[in-house]
């Protein structure tokens, strides 16, 4: 995965030298194709290390309160270890707040982080102090929705990475059955066309289908160098046990499965009806 962005030495210290330009230079814009619905930056969030963006479920209402969605590997507290689950953890992490242009127009704090994993997926959500109305009145900023359907093979997407305030875009490539990077397995994952080359701090960067505006992914790692499973270079595995090495091609992690652990006052359920996100 995109190791989080935490000062050079140390990020020379997790992912080697080769690293280092990542986090000296920002990337460019990349195809300009025409989208079918505006996509900016209104409602992502830069981390202290990585991105994400303020998220709601389809059935959120606006006194609840708002959700920050992200990676695991971008928790504060490091890397869930492979089959760690972490619940309504206290946090008082704060997210700076983009408007539509990219501007911070504000500075929102957990309470707590209500979920991460990065088995499966590789997911953190954060709780906030403010509900979606009190973001909307103070700021002027919607969150964006989380798409309740598997997203499509195809599909034209753009990955808004809030920390560098750039937008990738490409489409949907197609899915990994399970993509396994070190000791992290990750299943049914988004891999993205080439031009989507996506790199540290973008992770955690809600993936968006330009036609619909829902979010459909969070981004999460790629294949740096062409190994094999290892950390930075995740392989593809299908169901014959099958691997496959895609050096250069990113990959996020489908946010469609979160939908229906979200219960009444955006409460993490894992025991609701058809949530099938990894329990602790």
């Amino acid at each position: 995965m995109y190791k989080p962005l935490v000062g050079a030495a140390l990020s020379l210290l997790l992912a080697g030298a080769a690293a280092a330009p990542a986090v000296a230079s920002a990337p460019q814009d990349t195809d300009k194709a025409a989208v079918a619905v505006a996509v900016n930056y209104a409602g992502t969030v830069a981390l202290s290390n990585c991105s994400g963006s303020v998220v709601r479920a389809p059935g959120s209402q606006p006194g609840d309160p708002a959700l920050v969605l992200s990676n695991g590997h971008c928790l504060e507290t490091g890397f869930p270890a492979a089959g760690e689950v972490i619940k309504d953890q206290p946090s008082t992490r704060s997210f700076s707040l983009l408007n539509a242009s990219g501007s911070k127009v504000g500075t929102l704090r957990a309470s707590k982080i209500a979920y991460a994993t990065m088995t499966d997926t590789d997911i953190s959500i954060y709780q906030l102090t403010k509900t979606y109305a009190q973001i909307q009145s103070q700021y002027g900023i919607s969150a964006l929705t989380l798409n309740d359907t598997h997203p499509t093979q195809g599909s034209a997407i753009k990955v808004v990475s809030g920390y560098w305030k750039r937008t990738y875009s490409c489409n949907i490539d197609g899915f990994a059955y399970r993509l396994k990077e070190g000791e992290w397995t990750w299943k049914d994952s988004v891999r993205y066309t080439s031009s989507c080359n996506t790199i540290g701090g973008t992770s955690g960067s809600p993936v968006i289908d330009t036609t619909t505006g829902k979010v459909v992914a969070v981004n999460n790692t790629g294949n740096e160098d062409g190994q094999r499973c290892t950390d930075n270079n995740p392989c593809e595995v299908d169901e014959n046990g099958n691997v496959t090495v895609r050096e250069g091609i990113n990959y996020g992690q489908e946010t469609h499965i979160i939908v229906p652990c979200i219960g009444a006052g955006n409460t993490i359920d894992l025991s609701r009806a058809g949530c099938t996100l990894p329990k602790p």
